[in-house]
């Protein structure tokens, strides 16, 4: 009988049919028509949208980006019938931290790309080694190179469960968790399950499911009632993708899997909309080319789909909410666009640690990678 607790090497090494595929069908988009003067309020733009499709096809280079992806050791194994891809990158520093990063929708592991080093080695990026972490950074199942996922039921739950397992695989019995956007679910999800293996729980982007009373909105600070606005500006006009997903993820998937214009301008949207709003263009916010490259992995991998099935399964099993208070030390970065109010969140996490930055976003290894650096690494020195 097969082990299927087998963890192997893996290379990503896509087919050059598959590569002129794509620039074949980026050639031929059918492009659809747009009303003068709305800019980006109805959506992306034609004309923004063509411009950067235009270099997808013609200026960008997959085979640089898979080559430096390819740089760091990546693995696969199978945990609860699914296939499982992640990244694993151990530290020089022989009392490293090992910390497990998750990333969100419509995020990858490309979003980690620019941390690895200085989290890692921090000696050789001029910070302290006894900052050191051995880094795991796994792919969501349904998401990239985890592939599509192989049956129902795979909600935040299942994933969390999925990774706890995975970091015992490696051997890891004490650890730290990190993540943003799905990331924020999964990462204090890891301490619940495991508040005698997770040291700290850092969360960006992290949001309480428990509103705020009426009569509590006069105690909020500024900022606080800000951020309380932009939560009901995500729940209302921001909120058509996230119930698309959680109600049709699979009439979706069609258009996304079969137009790559299509996905991009779907993920685009999402970088326009949850990047630091000093930026005017996604690309201002995230490199160009990074950007492009977790375009590609959602691409390649043919997940759109099973991406946002991972919404339809989430939300029809409930495991939106904390079903507890966490015990698990917890650092909060609040990023610009974050929601994250302290009172709120506090009722289900064991906060010791809050940062509020002014500039950065959604995507923030990607956007500031070394506020995210410096915040990870100040709280986890205060647990390790």
């Amino acid at each position: 009988m097969e082990d299927t607790s087998e963890i192997r090497p893996f290379t990503i090494d896509i087919s050059q049919a598959d590569l002129d595929d794509l620039r074949d069908r980026l050639a031929r988009t059918r492009w659809a028509a747009d009303l003068p003067d709305v800019g980006w309020s109805r959506g992306v733009p034609v004309s923004y949208l063509k411009g950067l499709a235009e270099y997808w096809r013609d200026g960008y280079s997959w085979r640089v980006h898979e080559r430096q992806l390819n740089r760091y050791p990546q693995y696969t194994t199978e945990i609860d019938g699914q296939n499982i891809h992640f990244l694993h990158v151990r530290s020089p520093e022989p009392g490293a931290l090992p910390l497990i990063l998750t990333h969100g929708w419509p995020g990858s592991i490309v979003e980690f790309m620019n941390v690895i080093g200085p989290l890692t080695d921090p000696g050789a990026h001029g910070g302290n080694p006894a900052d050191a972490f051995h880094v795991v950074i796994p792919s969501i199942p349904g998401s990239g190179f985890s592939g599509p996922t192989r049956e129902t039921g795979w909600d935040t739950n299942r994933v969390t469960k999925a990774f706890a397992e995975l970091m015992d695989r490696l051997g890891y019995d004490r650890y730290g968790a990190q993540g943003g956007d799905t990331g924020a679910i999964i990462a204090p999800g890891l301490g619940r399950l495991n508040p005698d293996k997770v040291v700290g729980v850092h969360a960006n982007g992290l949001a309480a499911f428990r509103g705020i009373d009426p009569d509590e909105v006069a105690e909020l600070t500024d900022a606080e009632r800000a951020r309380l606005a932009r939560l009901a500006y995500l729940n209302t006009e921001q909120s058509g993708y996230a119930m698309i997903q959680i109600s049709r993820p699979q009439t979706l998937a069609h258009g996304l899997h079969d137009s790559p214009v299509g996905q991009l301008a779907w993920i685009v949207e999402k970088f326009k909309e949850w990047t630091d709003p000093a930026a005017d263009l996604p690309e201002d916010a995230v490199d160009r080319d990074l950007l492009l490259t977790n375009v590609m992995v959602y691409w390649l991998t043919g997940t759109a789909g099973s991406s946002a099935n991972s919404y339809y399964e989430t939300a029809h099993a409930g495991a939106w909410g904390a079903s507890e208070r966490s015990t698990v030390p917890t650092g909060v970065a609040v990023f610009p666009h974050d929601v994250s109010i302290r009172r709120t969140v506090e009722m289900e996490h064991h906060v010791v640690h809050w940062t509020e930055f002014d500039r950065g976003g959604h995507f923030a290894a990607m956007e500031a990678p070394d506020l995210f650096i410096g915040d990870v690494r100040e709280f986890f020195s205060q647990v390790r």
